[in-house]
């Protein structure tokens, strides 16, 4: 996971919320429903602190239940019957086999979304992560090439509350950016422009979406990156604030180039600036020390926009460093992408198993981070 580089000054915590409140209250890992009286999870085992100092957080869209492997037509995430991965046996409510008691994994290690055929999101803890820090929010209306929403944020690993704060911030941009649509009317670069503000709203509310939903009185305050593009015909408006990225991957048989739309907030992105080489840029010391990243300690979290028109057939990706860890330049991603697209067979790829490609590959790399991959057909 990314880190900030240094601390910054205390922040004011604000009210904190009532501690009687009576909605439903779940778990900070799994997002599970749990009791106000309860010590640990049933459904993923982690340990829960009391209502009163806020590690229980109150479910309210657009965080909504912990995500797993399949969608409902409204692309929320909703729970499916799973196997043991040991025995094969029902997995029970609580998480456990109830044929040979095994714990199974929780669905936030791994899941999916697809909101449309054309739109897809994977999100996997990665090999070597005790838990994912990382989550996707998409949306897309049916139509192809129409218009699609990717998000992905990664949370910042010297927090507890990590995990819950990059799952408020990607649904919760997603939500802005779902209902911040532009009229139709002016030129493309006034519609641009009015994407591109409504991408600084997502983040303003995402950034105050980690602040409500973590535990305000943790030494290390939750915080997470931030990466989102909105895909409307032949235009993609994208922003980013952190180290996850958007890419403008077109097919390789187009001729084009692929490229890095978004630029990193980072100590070695700075280090590139100054002229050292990228690979040994981002191999370098500090190399993942971010310099902006949404939260409660952050000084400055307004991401940095950009547009750019579409004239090719391909892909826009969003990522974390899960993936682009292991393929930083543009052009690699190109020929990655064309690769993988070869070994699923015959015809364009579709976005879901592409996705789920390029985690698997992320994972047999390493898999040293959590891997995020979202993406939209053009």
């Amino acid at each position: 996971m990314t880190e900030p580089p240094a601390p910054a000054p205390s922040p004011d915590l604000g009210p904190a919320p009532d501690p009687a409140s009576t909605e439903v209250a779940r778990c900070p890992v799994c997002l599970s429903e749990v009791r106000a009286e309860e010590s640990f999870c049933e459904a993923c085992g982690a340990p829960l602190r009391s209502a009163t100092n806020h590690a229980v957080h109150p479910a309210a869209d657009p965080v909504p239940a912990a995500p797993t492997e399949t969608l409902t037509e409204d692309t929320r995430v909703t729970p499916i019957a799973r196997p043991c991965p040991t025995c094969g046996g029902v997995v029970g409510t609580e998480g456990y086999c109830e044929t040979c008691g095994t714990k199974a994994p929780v669905p936030r290690d791994h899941y999916t979304e697809q909101p449309a055929s054309w739109v897809a999101a994977c999100c996997d803890r990665g090999v070597r992560h005790t838990r994912n820090e990382d989550a996707t929010a998409v949306a897309a209306d049916l139509a192809p090439g129409s218009r699609a929403v990717l998000v992905v944020c990664d949370g910042v690993s010297t927090s507890t509350d990590s995990d819950v704060a990059s799952l408020a911030a990607a649904r919760t941009a997603r939500h802005v950016l779902t209902t911040r649509r532009s009229g139709g009317v002016g030129t493309d670069s006034s519609r641009a422009a009015a994407t591109a503000a409504a991408i600084v709203e997502a983040a303003t509310r995402a950034n105050e979406a980690v602040i409500a939903s973590t535990d305000p009185a943790s030494p290390n305050a939750a915080s997470c990156t931030f990466a989102a593009a909105v895909v409307e015909g032949d235009t993609v408006v994208y922003g980013n604030a952190g180290d996850s990225r958007v890419y403008w991957i077109p097919d390789r048989a187009s001729g084009e180039d692929a490229a890095e739309l978004s630029l990193d907030d980072s100590v070695a992105q700075v280090r590139i600036a100054l002229g050292v080489p990228r690979e040994e840029a981002e191999n370098g010391p500090q190399a993942h020390a971010i310099t902006k990243w949404l939260g409660r300690d952050s000084t400055d979290f307004s991401p940095r926009t950009g547009s750019v028109r579409l004239s090719a057939p391909g892909w826009v990706l969003v990522c974390s460093d899960g993936l682009w860890n292991y393929v930083s330049e543009a052009e690699n991603l190109q020929t990655l992408v064309a690769d993988l697209t070869h070994e699923l067979g015959p015809g364009p790829a579709e976005p879901l198993p592409l996705a789920q490609a390029l985690v698997r590959w992320a994972n047999d790399q390493g898999g040293k981070d959590n891997v995020s991959v979202a993406l939209a057909r053009h």
